[in-house]
Order: C-alpha cells, then structure tokens, then sequence
C-alpha cells in the first residue's frame, strides 16, 4: 500500500469514474484500477462497486476514503509548511467562507493580523454554503472555513464561537418599526426575504418555524444578508437574519429582536486543528478573541 495507491483511491472515490481519474492523472484506465485492485488485494475487501456509469465506495470504502482523505489532506499541509520553512517563506493563510462573512466577522481582525505578519499572504476563497466550504477543507484547499454550524461534520475539527440572536430587519416607515419585539405570529404575515435554499441559516429558520407551530411566511424573494439588508432598506420586503457584529441597520432601518427564534451558532471549522500551521492558528485566534471580547495579547 503506497501513499500513490491512496492518493489514486480518494481521487476514485471523489469523482466516481476511472477514466475520469485517468485523464486528470494523464495515464490509462488501467493503471488507475491497478492502484484500486492493490489496496483490495492488501485490505483483503472489496473497496468499490462498478456499475454502468462509474463506480461507488463499498462500506468498506467509505471507511478507508474518510481515513485516507483526512490523512493525505493534513499530510499535504504538512509538507506544505516544511515547504516554507526550508525556503524562508512565511507562507500563505486560506480562508473559505460566505461571500459577505469577512467584512462582519474579519475586518476588524485584518489589519492587526496584517500588522503582526506583513509577509503572510491572507487568501480568502468565498463559497456559496458551509458544505462547500467543508468540500474545500477536505480536499485540502483552505486551511481554516467559518461556518454557519449545522449537522456534526466527519473528519472536521468545529470550534464554535458566538451564538447570534435573530432580528427582522425593516425600513422605518414600516408599520413593524414600532414593536419592541417580533413573535412568532407576526413572522406568519412578513413580506419574507428567504435565505438561499442551500444555506445552513435557511434550514434553522425552517426548523424554527415547525418547533414554534407556525406557518412559515411565504418569500416575496431570495438574497444573501447583505442584499437582504439593501431589499429591506428599498421597501421590497421584511429580512430576517442573524444579528452580525457590523449589521448596517442605521436609518432608514430597525433591527428589531424575535427572541423566541434560536441562535444562529458561528465559527471556525478545520481539518486537524493541530496541524494548523501558526500563523493560521494565531488568525484564528484572534478573530475569535475580537468578537468574544477577549483581550488581544
């Protein structure tokens, strides 16, 4: 059992196809299949199922794609840091995330971190959910993901970091503006700008709204936070959304809290925290002290 064989395997696993593999490897089908039969041959199991349009992991696949996937993954990252070490380079910081997170989670981060380690790269890769972001972890493109927290995630280190209360957002002119507090029955008759259907935010609203036993709105529309913010501020409709640290509610909008909706829980997600190389880990430290109110040594 090589690290090739394995590497080949995951890479099988992933796209579900031989040939696919074949041509991204610049070699044949059959010595892709030749590194899959060698890890059967040694494990004594079948790994994979073949069918008529590509192959699928068997259980006992499964088992050695996840192992062998976080393996070669922190292995990379590893190499990767020996890598700057031996050249002098203070490498390169990758952070996946939503496409409006780092200008309300990171920006007040930013500048100290670029102050501290002007020659470290910070490289931001914006996803379009939380599942993408863990798609690129995995696969060892991002060092570090923040992320909406949602279902337990195999192979990935999660370290929540603050809890968001939920607010509507509505322009001042709206007959809402004047409550205090938003409950559950008056979400039933908001002009509801929905979240993405591929969001973890929209799946807790959902849920939220069958535990509390009522009707969820109908959307008159579907945007991200931020735009959801500009629809509201236009009069197009009610946003509903976390309260984030730098939330733009000045006039002509309010923020008025639903304290019977359950927090929003966001934070850090990584392959193998320990492997995280420092100046990674201190980037994450310290968007987290930042936003928990923690001093900054």
């Amino acid at each position: 059992m090589t690290l090739d064989d394995l590497r080949v395997f995951v890479a099988v696993c992933e796209a579900g196809n031989l040939s696919a593999v074949a041509r991204d490897l610049a070699c044949t089908q059959s010595a892709v299949s030749q590194h899959v039969k060698r890890l059967e041959r040694e494990t004594g199991v079948a790994l994979v199922e073949r069918h008529a349009r590509g192959v699928v992991p068997t259980r006992a696949g499964r088992v050695l794609y996840e192992a062998a996937q976080g393996g070669i993954s922190s292995l990379d990252a590893a190499l990767r840091h020996l890598g700057e070490l031996r050249d002098g380079r203070s490498g390169t910081v990758r952070i996946t995330t939503g496409g409006v997170t780092v200008r309300h989670f990171m920006a007040g981060t930013i500048p100290l971190f670029r102050g501290r380690h002007p020659e470290t790269t910070l490289e931001f890769r914006s996803s379009h959910s939380a599942r993408r972001c863990i798609e690129l972890l995995h696969g060892g493109w991002a060092d570090l993901a923040w992320i909406t927290f949602g279902d337990p995630l195999p192979g990935i280190e999660q370290r929540p970091v603050v809890d968001l209360p939920w607010v509507l957002v509505v322009h001042a002119d709206d007959p809402l503006a004047e409550r205090d507090s938003i409950d559950p029955a008056t979400l039933t008759a908001i002009r509801y700008i929905a979240h993405p259907d591929n969001s973890v935010s929209h799946r807790r609203l959902e849920e939220d709204f069958i535990r509390l036993g009522v009707r969820p709105p109908t959307p008159v529309g579907t945007a991200d936070w931020d735009t959801a913010v500009l629809l509201a501020e236009l009069g197009i409709g009610h946003a509903v959304l976390p309260s984030l640290p730098r939330l733009d509610v000045g006039a002509p909008l309010r923020a008025i809290p639903i304290p019977d909706l359950t927090p929003l829980a966001v934070g850090w997600a990584a392959r193998r925290w320990h492997t995280l190389s420092p100046p990674a880990a201190e980037f994450a430290a310290l968007v987290t002290r930042h936003l928990t109110g923690e001093p900054t040594p």
